[in-house]
């Protein structure tokens, strides 16, 4: 399914699409080959061969024919941080300042998942600094001033911002003092000399204990196949303003070439660190994304 973000932006309240959204992937998942991520998820888990029965839910095992037991609060309660990046080069396309818009949607999408789960959630936003970090908590309310917030920087104008986010990676791995998943919506655009600090932040967040999640946002046409006209074109650097006069068909091939190589050095590094690293094309579904979530949240159970 391709996403009218140019349309949602104009029209749609994050909120109604959010919910809308994670209704349609459940009302899905019950349909789907994926019956161990039921609606019931925060509060049931599969029972397994040899434990006791007497926590079975009999009602459960009438309506799926799979048995789960019942989970104790203590057990279903995880904390999450969605961490967005605001930098000037996640509002491109300009049209439709897509990145942010496929990001802000999809966050918001999670945390109406993850409140239904009644799991906590906290929302940060960054670009060269941290531009907000809120509570991380479960109740309905926070999830509301979540969503005004989202709504805010998706009715925003554009602004100037580079990205630093090694740096600001950081900060968040220290700020976060409980075990928490870390959802990371970026282009991941760096400085190239910041590469080996990008995946250093990257590991920090792995070695203070937090499990992490990587949605590498991109419009995949323009971004890695350069899809534009054959004819001149004048390129803006929505970070620093520069300005490049170019025929697209003069470097696409070597053009390609190094932007494969920079997207699959992210990959193995993530890889390598056990983070899970996901391509999130803006002009894609979304529903990986919500599926992406409940896979990870199932292995911190």
């Amino acid at each position: 399914m391709e996403l009218n973000l140019q349309n949602i932006r104009q029209t749609g309240n994050l909120d109604l699409l959010a919910r809308q959204l994670v209704e349609g992937f459940i009302t899905g998942l019950h349909k789907s080959p994926y019956h161990g991520f039921s609606v019931e998820f925060a509060e049931h888990r599969l029972y397994n061969a040899g434990e006791s029965t007497r926590h079975i839910d009999w009602k459960v095992y009438a309506r799926n024919d799979r048995l789960y037991t019942k989970r104790y609060e203590e057990e279903t309660n995880l904390r999450c941080r969605l961490v967005i990046d605001n930098s000037s080069s996640m509002h491109y396309p300009t049209e439709s300042r897509g990145k942010i818009t496929f990001s802000l949607l999809a966050a918001a999408s999670l945390a109406y998942l993850l409140q239904r789960q009644r799991d906590a959630v906290g929302l940060t936003v960054f670009s060269d600094s941290i531009e907000h970090q809120g509570e991380v908590k479960s109740t309905p309310t926070h999830l509301q001033k979540m969503l005004v917030h989202m709504q805010g920087l998706l009715e925003q104008t554009a602004e100037n911002r580079t990205t630093r986010l090694p740096g600001v990676l950081h900060l968040i791995a220290e700020s976060i003092h409980k075990r928490s998943l870390v959802i990371l919506f970026s282009d991941m655009f760096a400085d190239v000399e910041a590469g080996d600090e990008l995946f250093a932040a990257l590991q920090h967040l792995r070695h203070n204990g937090h499990e992490a999640v990587v949605f590498h946002v991109t419009d995949e046409a323009t971004e890695l196949e350069l899809d534009f006209e054959d004819r001149p074109h004048e390129f803006i650097d929505l970070e620093t303003g520069a300005r490049l006069k170019l025929n697209p068909a003069q470097i696409r091939k070597e053009y390609r070439k190094r932007m494969e190589q920079y997207y699959e050095e992210l990959k193995l590094r993530c890889l390598q660190l056990k983070i899970d690293f996901v391509e999130a094309d803006i002009r894609k579904d979304l529903q990986k994304v919500l599926m992406t979530y409940l896979v990870k949240r199932s292995k911190m159970r």
